[in-house]
């Protein structure tokens, strides 16, 4: 395992940024069971935890103009760090009000940090992408192995309809390959029953 204090990186047209290792969940499909590093960046295993001034210096060093949105995104959950993430945003947007920030969470925040964490994606993210990958909480921790068990899912749904009070732009997201057709059809039930939308995406893991 080769690890680096790589804290931003480019895929396509966004700039993510990669702030912790840490994660509740063990998914079957993660990009880290494969490899190193993602879209040819530097070793996303931090050699340890980037301070707040680091995350932001990182960002700031590049031209932003150059990406369509920045995205909380690396090889672990980010809401672990959600006092930083929040911060380094807001540091950002100071100085970048144009910029989109969006934040790729397993939705789990609120078990992580043991409070409630919606009110602190409030003016810090223009999106949040949450990770659901499966119709049921059985499904659920077979692929995503949450260190909370099957009282992952339930948590997940009620931080869904709690954060889209903050956030304009809420969705869940599932990857392809996990699921069958009819599974997708499901989570699509459940992303409109909780008043969000649906994301399929491609497996990267390959």
């Amino acid at each position: 395992m080769k690890k680096s204090m790589c804290i931003t990186y480019e895929v396509e047209n966004s700039l993510y940024v990669n702030i912790t290792n840490k994660c509740s969940n063990r998914c079957v499909f993660c990009i880290r069971n494969n490899g190193d590093s993602a879209y040819g960046s530097d070793p996303l295993w931090l050699e340890r935890e980037p301070t707040l001034k680091e995350i932001v210096d990182s960002i700031l060093s590049r031209d932003l103009s150059r990406y369509s949105e920045i995205v909380f995104c690396g090889y672990g959950e980010p809401s672990v760090r959600l006092r930083e993430a929040r911060a380094a945003s807001l540091a950002v947007k100071e100085k970048h009000p144009e910029v989109k920030i969006r934040i790729n969470t397993n939705g789990q925040s609120d078990l992580i940090l043991g409070y409630d964490t919606a009110p602190f994606y409030k003016d810090a993210f223009d999106a949040v992408s949450i990770s659901l990958n499966a119709p049921t909480a059985e499904k659920y921790a077979k692929v995503c192995q949450s260190a909370f068990g099957k009282a992952a899912f339930d948590s997940i749904l009620d931080f869904a309809k709690k954060v889209k009070n903050y956030v304009p732009n809420v969705a869940f997201s599932v990857v392809d390959e996990a699921l069958t057709d009819e599974e997708i059809e499901e989570c699509k039930k459940i992303a409109d029953s909780c008043g969000v939308k649906l994301r399929v995406r491609k497996y990267i893991g390959k």
